[in-house]
């Protein structure tokens, strides 16, 4: 399987916490290439079972949105969301409110996808029909939502937030994940 390694993007040298809202446009960017590593794994399964290189890629999947992915969406309920609450015109509070309601549904959403991902680890290959349904259903619920904090939401939230916000915002995402 051509394959993208977790542990590979991860070492990817990107932006620092220095600058906090390129930090959470990289982030997207890894979500992305594990979601598209989860499309590929499907297409491998249905081919190959669940030979080492689909354990694996379930794995790394699997760490992903165990780790990173709640750091993320942490960051952004803590340092994007706040200041358009608070300042931001109507329609965009309506929207981060939707955004807020993804997170959740996101959290739901991953328990099933997960137990999935799982079963691939253990080499449980073949997807039922209700599998397949978790997965798309937990893949689903971030296409809409990346492309509307990339394109509005950051914007909007970069250009109420001041330099020292920014630094603090940075600061404080280091610090959770040292902790």
């Amino acid at each position: 399987m051509v394959g993208i390694s977790i542990k590979n993007l991860l070492a990817e040298v990107g932006p620092s916490f220095d600058q906090p809202f390129e930090m959470l446009t990289a982030c997207h960017d890894r979500v992305r290439r594990s979601l598209d590593l989860l499309v590929r794994l499907r297409a491998h399964l249905a081919e190959h079972g669940a030979d080492t290189q689909a354990q694996q890629a379930a794995a790394d999947i699997q760490r992903y949105f165990d780790l990173a992915a709640p750091h993320h969406h942490e960051d952004e309920e803590r340092h994007v969301f706040p200041v358009l609450l608070a300042q931001g015109p109507a329609a965009m509070q309506a929207q981060v409110r939707r955004l807020q309601d993804d997170h959740q549904a996101m959290q739901r959403a991953w328990g099933p996808a997960r137990a999935v991902l799982a079963r691939v680890q253990a080499g449980q290959g073949g997807l039922s029909p209700a599998d397949q349904a978790a997965l798309d259903h937990f893949a689903g619920l971030y296409t809409d939502h990346l492309v509307l904090e990339d394109e509005q939401v950051y914007p909007a939230a970069l250009a109420l937030l001041g330099p020292d916000a920014l630094a603090q915002a940075g600061t404080e995402m280091a610090s959770r994940r040292q902790g």
